[in-house]
C-alpha cells in the first residue's frame, strides 16, 4: 500500500466555518485517520499550512492542532512548489484575486462558495482554470447532508412520480448585537463587504436544486432588509446595508415550480433549521439536514375543511421517518475527500467552478427580479 501526500494551502482558517468545518473537522480529521483510501488501497494524506491575516490567531491554531506551517503571506505560501492545491474560505471580496494568484502558481483549487462578487468574476475563474489545466472545485456541502442524502435516494427510486412542488425554508433568528451578540460575523450584513443572504444563499439552492430535482430556469424574488441596523464584534453600531431575507418562486426543469423562503430574521417552528418538502403524484417527502420523512400515495390521509370544528387528526404524526442504511460523515469532509482523491487521480472534480457561474446566475437573476418586481429567466452557461 503506497500513501501519498497533498498539502494545501488554507486561506481564512480563522473564521468560523473555515476553522470548524473546514480546518477542525475534515482536513485535520482525515489527517488523524491516516488519509483518504483510493480505489486501489492505496492512501492519500493531507497536510495544511494556514494562512491568514492575523499572526497571532493562526499561530495559536497551529499551535493547539499541531500544524507545522503558518503564514501571513500568500504569495509566500503559493510559491512553494511542495503545496500543490489552495483552499480559499476567506471573505467574498478577496476570494477572486487569491484565486486567480493560486492559478498563476499552478495550484488546484478547490474554495467556498460564491466563488466571486458577480457572475463575471466567476467566468474569468472558469476561463483562468481551463487554461492553466488545473483541477477547480466548488463547496456543495448541502448535497452530503444525511438529510439530503436520503432525499436524493427518494428521487432516484421513483418515489414521488411526477415531481409537482419544493417548498424550502430556511433560517433562524440572527441577534442584532445589542441583546446579545450576533451569531454570525458582521460582515454577512454589509452589501460593501460581499454580504447579503442572496449572496450567501441562492448558491446553495441553485446547486440543491439542480442536482436533486432539475436546472433553474427562471426566478421570482423579493430580497428584503428586515433589519436596518445591527451592532459588530466591537459592540460598535453599524448600518445593515445587506438583505438579510429573499423569498423566492423558482421554475425548474420538468415543470417543477420551488418555493424558499430564506431569512435570518425568523423564529424557528420546524424540526431543523431547513427543510425542504417534496411533492408528488405518488408521495411526499419532508427533509432536513438530518431527517426524512415520508407520506406515500396509499398513506395519505383525507382530511376534510371544515372552520367550526377543531381538527382531531395529528397530521405530524403521519409520516414516517426513513432509516439511514448507512453510516454518514460530516459533509464538509466527505466532499473534501472526494476532491482530494480527484486531485490524486488528476480528474475533474464534478462540482467545478461553472457550477459556481450557474449558482451566480441565480444570485444575479434573484437580485435583478427584486429590483425590478418581475420574473427573470436564467440564462445558459
Amino acid at each position: 500500500m503506497a500513501e501519498r501526500l497533498i498539502r494545501v494551502v488554507m486561506n481564512g482558517v480563522t473564521g468560523r466555518m473555515g476553522y470548524r468545518q473546514h480546518l477542525l473537522r475534515s482536513v485535520l480529521a482525515i489527517r488523524a485517520d491516516g488519509g483518504v483510501v483510493t480505489p486501489d488501497g492505496d492512501r492519500v494524506q493531507v497536510e495544511p499550512v494556514l494562512v491568514g491575516r492575523n499572526r497571532d490567531k493562526l499561530a495559536r491554531i497551529a499551535a493547539d492542532h499541531d500544524v507545522a506551517e503558518y503564514t501571513t503571506d500568500l504569495d509566500g505560501a503559493l510559491a512553494d512548489d511542495t503545496a500543490t492545491v489552495y483552499f480559499d474560505t476567506q471573505t467574498t471580496s478577496g476570494r477572486k484575486k487569491a484565486i486567480l494568484k493560486a492559478i498563476a502558481a499552478g495550484k488546484h483549487v478547490y474554495t467556498e462558495k460564491p466563488v466571486g462578487e458577480t457572475v463575471a468574476d466567476a467566468r474569468e475563474l472558469v476561463e483562468a482554470a481551463a487554461t492553466a489545466g488545473i483541477i477547480n472545485g466548488v463547496v456543495h456541502d448541502k448535497l452530503y447532508l444525511p438529510g439530503l442524502l436520503k432525499l436524493k435516494r427518494l428521487v432516484d427510486a421513483g418515489f414521488f412520480g411526477r415531481i409537482l412542488s419544493v417548498r424550502g425554508e430556511f433560517g433562524y433568528w440572527v441577534f442584532e448585537g445589542d441583546l446579545q451578540p450576533a451569531q454570525r460575523p458582521s460582515w454577512n450584513y454589509r452589501a460593501e463587504d460581499g454580504g447579503g443572504i442572496v449572496l450567501d444563499m441562492y448558491c446553495h439552492w441553485n446547486y440543491v436544486l439542480e442536482n436533486l430535482f432539475g436546472k433553474v430556469r427562471a426566478v421570482t424574488a423579493r430580497a428584503v432588509t428586515h433589519i436596518p441596523e445591527r451592532w459588530d464584534e466591537q459592540g460598535n453600531r453599524y448600518d445593515a446595508t445587506a438583505d438579510d431575507a429573499a423569498y423566492g418562486i423558482l421554475e425548474l426543469e420538468g415543470d417543477i415550480l420551488a418555493q424558499i423562503n430564506s431569512s435570518w430574521a425568523v423564529r424557528v417552528d420546524r424540526g431543523e433549521l431547513v427543510e425542504f418538502q417534496v411533492d408528488g403524484t405518488h408521495g411526499s417527502a419532508v427533509a432536513g439536514l438530518f431527517g426524512c420523512k415520508i407520506q406515500p400515495r396509499v398513506r395519505t390521509p383525507k382530511p376534510v375543511w371544515n372552520p367550526d370544528l377543531p381538527t382531531d387528526q395529528d397530521f405530524r404524526a403521519q409520516w414516517e421517518q426513513i432509516p439511514d442504511n448507512q453510516e454518514f460523515v460530516n459533509g464538509f469532509r466527505a466532499q473534501w475527500e472526494q476532491f482530494l482523491l480527484d486531485v490524486d487521480a488528476g480528474r475533474p472534480h464534478r462540482y467545478d467552478f461553472a457550477a459556481g457561474v450557474r449558482g451566480l446566475q441565480l444570485v444575479d437573476a434573484a437580485l435583478r427580479s427584486s429590483n425590478e418586481g418581475r420574473r427573470v429567466e436564467l440564462p445558459g452557461l
